[in-house]
């Protein structure tokens, strides 16, 4: 086991050392802790895991003000703070580990799916992921775990907190503490998702600011009363993103448009892949970028409305600057396609972010290019300090004219405002977004009439308050086919996307086969049932044949674990239009 570890510690250091250069930290080792040559056991409330040695360990407890960063392997103990000592513009990540008072976590922090480890044990058997961290909660040291990874380090992650030990020192959580307790396991009522006043950014021109982690309450409150800002830019997902995201919740998301803050919603994933500060990227091969731009589409959107951004609003793929040329570029410029055609389906608008000199020159040199999908909005750096969205060299006034523009004018700059500093980068937005209804959409519950079909293996329960309607259909999975389907009337030969509803608890299926009867065949898409239950959660966008005919099902066959859901569907269409402006408009 120890030669096993000492090669887990020495693969991280090589990962880590290859995109990111060490710096000073004031490191504190924490209680009951023991070194050996490369490793070293970390321990807070009871709470034991093993690390390399080369990772720092930063008590929160006593530096408050410290940046909670993934950039640099390391374990951070105790709860973070605002964020607000920061770099502005931090991008990459290797992996790091947060252990912090239970108590003092925010409840909306806790989504009902958190797992919390058996009695006796420091980690559940087999964490999930999910926005590329594994969270739980080990009730018997009373602590949350948040481990972020990226999808190379994620392996080396979970081997890392499979040496959790509990120590004599651990006490439990109070029983009120833990995620998702109830009258029963996986019990609780439905709630009301919490949304944002409307498309993000929305109508708005003028000042803007954006940073590593999303500010607290408090710091958005005095800098609403006292700053010449009105947007901020906060990280939604991508699996580059450095920093910790503690404050940015679907409350927050809610409290700051109630207040009248415009949010410019980033996704930071996969780089140019001539890009050579980055171990994430996206493919060389055009084909696959295109493909892999769709996914990233698919994921921001999940993070969106999980945390209450609606349909309409703009999300931008953040692409760092890279030595552009033509295969990069056309790699990139793929990619994008397919962010753009997937958010379109979806009814979100596309935007880039990228350097003036190479993601931006590059998009404006493909403006009128038919091979690629045109973004909707730009979003440029260019510190010239400037407060304006004339782009000077690198983009046409007369491309993206139509309130398509956000320059980032200044950058990792300190600010202070009504006594409240942050580490910021100064924008300034020239934008509108919004959408109409869907063109047209169709839910079928378990329940529709002549609508769904399964066999007498499928069971009926309403046990969990997550459910869509009054009830939902569960089995046991199988290795033969015994597909529930839901018929839907598609009205014309188009696409459209596929969202599915069903209740989540730990004991249910974690790779449900979800089939689509699409034109080009059925297309089966795994979903994890014991997470993000009582929501719309979209399987993908597929090209539907016109008429009446089953659509979706769901299969028992599987080799996943746990009860099988069926519950609701819901297929949606949106139709995409160009205007002579050329801003896409959705309808």
């Amino acid at each position: 086991m120890n030669r096993i570890m000492a090669g887990l510690a020495a693969l991280l250091f090589t990962i880590a050392g290859s995109s990111v250069a060490p710096v000073p930290v004031r490191a504190a080792v924490a209680e009951n802790s023991s070194t050996s040559e490369d490793l070293r056991t970390v321990g807070y409330r009871g709470y034991r895991v093993t690390v390399p040695q080369t990772w720092r360990i930063v008590d929160l407890t006593d530096n408050q003000d410290a940046c909670v960063r993934f950039d640099l392997p390391t374990v951070y103990l105790g709860h973070p703070g605002d964020g607000s000592s920061c770099p502005a513009h931090l991008v990459g990540r290797t992996a790091g580990l947060v252990v912090e008072p239970l108590e003092a976590v925010p409840v909306d922090r806790l989504p009902p799916d958190t797992a919390t480890t058996a009695p006796g044990t420091a980690a559940p058997s087999a964490p999930w992921s999910r926005d590329d961290s594994l969270r739980f909660a080990v009730r018997d040291a009373g602590v949350l775990v948040t481990a972020a990874h990226t999808p190379v380090t994620e392996p080396l992650v979970r081997r890392i907190l499979a040496t959790a030990t509990l120590g004599p020192d651990a006490k439990p959580a109070a029983p009120t503490a833990l995620p998702g307790t109830g009258s029963a396991p996986g019990a609780g009522t439905r709630r009301t998702p919490l949304v944002a006043a409307g498309p993000q950014p929305g109508t708005y021109t003028g000042r803007g600011f954006d940073t590593c982690t999303a500010p607290s309450q408090s710091t958005m409150d005095t800098w609403r009363a006292s700053s010449p800002y009105r947007a901020v830019g906060v990280y939604i997902s991508g699996a580059n993103r450095s920093c910790a995201q503690p404050n940015l919740t679907a409350n927050w998301v809610s409290n700051q448009t109630a207040n009248g803050w415009r949010l410019i919603p980033i996704e930071l994933g996969r780089q140019a892949p001539c890009s050579t500060r980055y171990s994430l990227l996206m493919s060389s091969d055009p084909t696959t970028a295109r493909a892999q731009g769709s996914t990233a589409a698919t994921s921001a959107v999940g993070a969106a409305q999980a945390l209450g951004i609606p349909a309409g609003s703009a999300i931008y793929n953040d692409i760092e600057a890279y030595p552009s040329n033509a295969s990069c570029r056309a790699a990139v410029l793929s990619f994008l396609s397919g962010w753009t055609n997937t958010l379109h389906a979806y009814g979100y608008l596309a935007g880039v972010y990228s350097s003036g000199a190479s993601g931006i020159t590059d998009v404006a040199g493909a403006y009128d290019d038919p091979s690629y999908t045109r973004v909707d909005h730009i979003w440029f750096a260019w510190w010239n300090n400037v407060a304006n969205t004339d782009a000077g060299p690198y983009v046409p006034a007369a491309y993206w004219a139509d309130h398509q523009r956000l320059h980032q004018y200044a950058g990792d700059v300190y600010e202070t405002w009504g006594g409240v500093q942050i580490r910021i980068d100064r924008n300034y937005l020239d934008v509108s977004t919004g959408a109409d209804p869907p063109a047209w959409s169709s839910t079928v519950d378990n329940t529709t009439s002549g609508r769904f079909t399964a066999s007498a293996n499928w069971g009926t329960s309403s046990y969990s308050g997550q459910r869509f309607g009054a009830d939902y259909r569960f089995a046991n999975p199988t290795p033969t086919s015994d597909v529930a389907w839901y018929r839907v009337a598609i009205p014309e030969t188009a696409t459209y996307e596929v969202a599915v509803w069903y209740p989540a608890n730990p004991e249910y299926n974690d790779s449900t086969p979800y089939i689509v009867a699409a034109t080009g065949g059925n297309r089966t898409v795994r979903v994890d049932q014991r997470v993000n239950g009582g929501q719309w959660v979209p399987l993908g966008v597929f090209t539907l044949a016109a008429g009446d005919a089953n659509r979706v099902g769901v299969s028992r066959w599987t080799a996943g674990t746990g009860y099988v859901m069926a519950d609701a569907v819901r297929i949606t269409r949106r139709v995409t239009t160009i205007t002579t402006s050329g801003a896409v408009s959705l309808r």
